[in-house]
């Protein structure tokens, strides 16, 4: 089973950018398909992005796309999240999740993934 550890949250103002990393130990994420998820207070946890295992395929929520990059540096076992032009709805506790199964990046139900972080909190302000 695969460890992950989420790094890199904080306390931003609108309009603002963090870069979030998610350290892999355990197993080499060479052959993992990795994912980013959040959860607000009160709310569901909902998927933010997907990249596949060679990085060549990536899925984002709509509430997101052109705004969070997902990438990966497998070398490292890591992935990252970079995020651009926060808004105060981005608040939330941002977990990274981890599977193996071949599935394309546009599974991004909970179930699709089988190994999860602890999260990070990320706080934007207006």
């Amino acid at each position: 089973q695969v460890q992950l550890v989420e790094s890199g949250g904080g306390l931003v103002q609108a309009g603002g950018s963090l870069r979030l990393s998610c350290a892999a130990s355990g197993r080499t994420i060479t052959t993992y398909r990795m994912g980013w998820f959040r959860q607000a207070p009160g709310k569901e946890r909902e998927f933010v992005a997907t990249i596949s295992w060679s990085a060549g395929s990536t899925s984002y929520a709509d509430s997101v796309k052109g705004r969070f990059a997902i990438s990966r540096d497998n070398a490292k076992n890591t992935v990252y999240l970079l995020m651009n032009s926060l808004k105060p709805e981005d608040t939330a506790v941002y977990y990274c999740a981890a599977d193996t199964r071949p599935l394309p990046v546009t599974y991004v139900r909970l179930a699709d993934f089988g190994s999860w972080g602890q999260g990070t909190q990320v706080t934007v302000s207006s």
